[in-house]
């Protein structure tokens, strides 16, 4: 038994098998959690029936979780393990586009279901619910948070049930028995369900349209007489619509401003039917030559919201003046050269402003992931771009390094990945709302080295071994871990307002702390003792010296991985990090009491 484990603990102690179409946050986040808490977990991609079959032989688990399908458990598998599913609906909810139609529908409340796999989809018998209030928000957004913390609640409470339902103590409910429910069998959604009448909608119909698309697959429709499909819109603050139902009529920055028939929206991104590169790219930017003959749309006269990215950075200040704080909401936390140049003009005059504090806020759903890939794969010469993307986004952790006459926060209220953590790490403390994964490596994609002075960055918070290992672990790391790693300073509990809300109360206490300012002295001091020791310049040209073998040396790894992560292509194998089973050497731990008969006798 480990030290200071119970015996009830190490019952509750098994071989977890995620089995899912792709490692995505849900995912990551059960992964990362399941493996906190004791359970020996594995992660096989559901690429075919015979190697989800190969992996469950191989890894002999107590349970199978299937975390994120796009097709049903092969009968061989769940005849004779025990498969859970899990559903991003309410109880009876059954189908692929659950969460579609619960923002199509606007339903008040949803809620995620683990459920028994049998031979009809999303049928079995119920294991665990959970339910959670809506939020006006996107897709990807409600999946990336509601739906995510009520998955992990509801497959705790699943696991936590299995030995009793292997003892016969214990038996999940038929779905039959719930009665009538608000939940029914739902039809994949097609695009004709989705599609918008500009003329008659109104504005929030046409967002509930785009936001129940946004993620995948979009919203097929037409700009400028070609066939696209639109994703991540937002509603425009306008008195009237300022055009004819369906006109486009303004840009900024990389979105389109068009006019419904009660107001207008903005359509951040799209994907041409026509293009040679098919993935999401800013609407502006995907109709480049259309576009330029729009006006460009007035800002707000702050002069921190006039830049290239336009309603992407947002600054504001305490009612006392003493903290500024800038948030920066790039799509999918994805940061393209001029979106870079954007946030680090928006430093530079933050710098400029008589705060004592400023809150760095990162984007709700991503705080950052660091440089834009699907505009780096879009460009004339990818290499060029990636060249002229790294250096930008380390002009960003630059000014925020220098800011040595203020206190800096990184307050991390979303998920953040590779150099995005790093950026990050550049202020002064990093606060993590509870629940948030960080990804601060960057090997997944073709073994790329990194920058964003992560060399100086890492080691000064962690060490030099905790940093290697770090970055050759290629792990999600869960804001608590981060934290106890000395990775970042604070982890605060509670959800999205929560955090918001207790991150103003910490920085209003450091701006009126009465030694801020000899913390400030010291803060200047040790740059000063760093920079004379090695100076950033030094960091930063060995670890450009890396990137440029990635984007221009012989091994095309780096551009290979770019490739198949930007156009989704179907996984052929499961990454080895993520699939212990197929490790060399694999051995089952425990095969004590190993079952050979099918579960369904099991009672």
């Amino acid at each position: 038994m480990a030290v200071g484990r119970t015996i009830a603990e190490d019952l509750l102690t098994m071989r977890v098998l995620l089995l899912t179409h792709s490692f995505n946050s849900l995912t990551q986040r059960l992964y990362a959690e399941l493996a906190e808490e004791g359970h020996t977990v594995s992660v096989e991609l559901d690429i075919a029936d015979s190697v989800t079959e190969e992996a469950v032989a191989l890894f002999k688990p107590d349970v199978v979780v299937a975390s994120f399908l796009k097709r049903a458990v092969p009968a061989s598998v769940w005849q004779r393990e025990l498969v859970l599913i899990v559903h991003p609906g309410i109880v009876g909810d059954r189908g692929p586009s659950a969460l579609d139609c619960a923002i199509m529908n606007d339903e008040p409340d949803w809620g995620v279901t683990v459920l028994q796999a049998e031979a009809e989809m999303d049928a079995g018998p119920v294991w665990a619910s959970v339910g959670f209030p809506m939020r006006a928000a996107t897709k990807a957004s409600l999946y990336r948070n509601e739906v995510t913390e009520a998955a992990l609640d509801a497959v705790r409470e699943a696991l936590s049930r299995v030995p009793d339902w292997r003892a016969g103590c214990w038996q999940p409910t038929p779905l039959a028995a719930f009665g009538q429910t608000r939940g029914q069998a739902r039809p994949l959604m097609r695009q004709h369900d989705r599609a918008i009448d500009w003329q008659r909608e109104p504005t929030a119909r046409v967002l509930a349209r785009i936001r129940a698309a946004d993620g995948f697959p979009g919203v097929a429709d037409e700009l400028f007489g070609t066939r696209c499909h639109l994703f991540d819109a937002s509603p425009a603050v306008v008195d009237c619509p300022p055009g004819a139902p369906g006109e486009l009529v303004a840009r900024r920055g990389g979105a389109l401003l068009r006019a419904t028939c009660d107001g207008a929206v903005w359509i951040g991104h799209v994907k041409r039917a026509d293009a040679p590169h098919p993935f999401k790219l800013p609407a502006a930017e995907a109709f480049a030559a259309e576009a330029a003959a729009l006006p460009e749309w007035a800002t707000h006269p702050s002069s921190l919201s006039r830049s290239p990215a336009g309603g992407e950075l947002h600054y504001r200040e305490s009612a006392d003046g003493r903290v500024g704080y800038l948030a920066f909401e790039f799509y999918n936390g994805a940061m393209s050269t001029t979106q870079c140049e954007a946030l680090t003009a928006a430093l530079h005059e933050a710098a400029q402003r008589p705060t004592r504090v400023l809150v760095l806020e990162g984007g709700g759903d991503f705080w950052s992931n660091g440089i834009h890939l699907n505009a780096i794969e879009a460009a004339d010469s990818p290499a060029d771009e990636s060249w002229r993307n790294i250096n930008a986004i380390d002009d960003a952790c630059l000014a925020i390094l220098t800011m040595t006459d203020k206190l800096t926060v990184a307050a991390v209220r979303g998920n953040a990945g590779a150099g995005g953590c790093f950026l990050a790490l550049a202020a002064d403390e990093v606060w993590l709302r509870d629940g948030v994964i960080l990804n601060p490596h960057y090997r997944n994609m073709g073994n790329l080295y990194g920058s964003e002075y992560w060399t100086y960055l890492l080691p000064r918070r962690v060490g030099a071994e905790d940093a290697a290992a770090i970055m050759h672990n290629r792990l999600p790391l869960l804001a608590r871990k981060a934290v106890a790693s000395g990775f970042a300073d604070a982890v605060l509990a509670g959800g999205r307002e929560a955090f918001a809300k207790v991150c103003a109360q910490r920085a209003q206490a450091l701006a009126n702390d009465p030694a801020l300012a000899q913390r400030i002295a010291r803060k200047a001091a040790r740059r000063a003792a760093d920079e004379a020791a090695r100076p950033l310049a030094e960091y930063r040209a060995s670890e450009l010296a890396h990137m440029r073998r990635n984007f221009y040396g012989f091994d095309p790894s780096y551009h290979v991985a770019r490739y198949h992560f930007v156009l989704k292509s179907p996984h052929s194998w499961t990454p080895r990090h993520l699939a212990r089973h197929r490790d060399l050497g694999w051995r089952v731990p425990d095969q004590a009491g190993e079952r050979s008969e099918p579960i369904s006798n099991t009672a």
